[in-house]
């Protein structure tokens, strides 16, 4: 008896021959090319470029020979413009100002981040769409459009604020020498807060809804789970923020600039980076490059220095 032959309908090997199979890796390998190259050349030429076209003129400086109308020429003199710019006492002021600027409000602004955050992740509250849009409306706003609401707001002639103080108590001076800082330390909180706020919601919104739950079962109040398990789940969150808003205080301008229009408490260097653009304002090109390489420096340690503090105390 004759065995039955069992044939399939599968139909020849497609297999694409062996010649191609190279090129199409290497197309493969070639592909990430179109997606990082419309990135990579404005990052260059708007990025690293004018960062080391400032590195370089920092080490210039423009001579005149025959007076004032004389011939200019540019020479290399070292770290002559570095030294020039620690020997300044109003770049020092302006970094010591910063430094108490930042150490003030920097943790008001996330304490409030923070506080906001909890309430609109609390399972109580209510509108939650309507109040995440409103805490963020502030930081939509340009800053120049804020400053110059805040001004107006602070200015003793316009002011209904000033008026409404007068009415019931002394005038304040929001524009004064003592109190300057501060207001322009109300214009940050009121901007930032709502996004360093979001920032912290959508960690808040990671955390697994089952350990609240838990902690809730086990008798653990709102307070409780918020201290003892939310805001620890969401430090790396705070350290981000905190990160960010070290590097935003030390490049403060807007608020300053705009102020100094209305306040005469706000010098040209009351800032470092106010500062930089002051003397640049007078064609010292090399001196404020300097100026801006300290102060990017400076912002640099500050940030990473706070950022391996914290990982060394296992926070982030």
């Amino acid at each position: 008896m004759a065995t039955p032959v069992v044939t399939t309908s599968s139909g020849p090997s497609r297999t694409a021959p062996a010649g191609r199979r190279p090129a199409a890796r290497l197309a493969g390998r070639r592909a990430w090319v179109v997606f990082v190259v419309p990135f990579a050349i404005p990052f260059v030429l708007f990025y690293l470029a004018p960062i080391g076209y400032a590195i370089v003129q920092s080490f210039l400086r423009t001579e005149r020979s025959g007076g004032i109308f004389g011939q200019a020429r540019t020479v290399f003199t070292g770290f002559d413009q570095y030294a020039a710019v620690f020997a300044d006492p109003v770049f020092l002021q302006g970094i010591g100002r910063m430094l108490l600027f930042g150490v003030v409000q920097v943790p008001i602004m996330l304490a409030l981040a923070l506080g906001l955050a909890l309430l609109l992740d609390a399972g109580v509250s209510r509108f939650k769409r309507f109040f995440r849009i409103a805490y963020f409306l502030p930081y939509g706003i340009p800053g120049v459009i804020a400053a110059l609401m805040w001004g107006f707001l602070y200015s003793p002639q316009l002011s209904p604020i000033v008026d409404l103080f007068d009415a019931i108590g002394p005038r304040p001076d929001f524009l004064g020498a003592g109190t300057i800082l501060w207001s322009i330390a109300n214009i940050v909180t009121w901007t930032y807060t709502g996004y360093n706020m979001l920032i912290i919601f959508a960690a808040l919104q990671a955390v697994p809804p089952e350990v609240s739950e838990a902690a809730y079962m086990d008798g653990a109040g709102a307070w409780r789970i918020a201290w003892s398990i939310k805001i620890p789940l969401v430090r790396p969150a705070l350290i981000l923020t905190a990160v960010f808003s070290i590097i935003g205080t030390l490049q403060l301008f807007t608020e300053p600039i705009v102020l100094r229009a209305i306040s005469t408490n706000v010098t040209s260097g009351y800032t470092p980076n106010l500062l930089a653009f002051t003397i640049a304002s007078g064609n010292n090109y090399p001196l404020a490059a300097a100026t801006s390489v300290v102060l990017a420096l400076g912002t640099f340690v500050l940030s990473f220095g706070f950022f391996r503090f914290a990982q060394r105390k296992g926070w982030s």
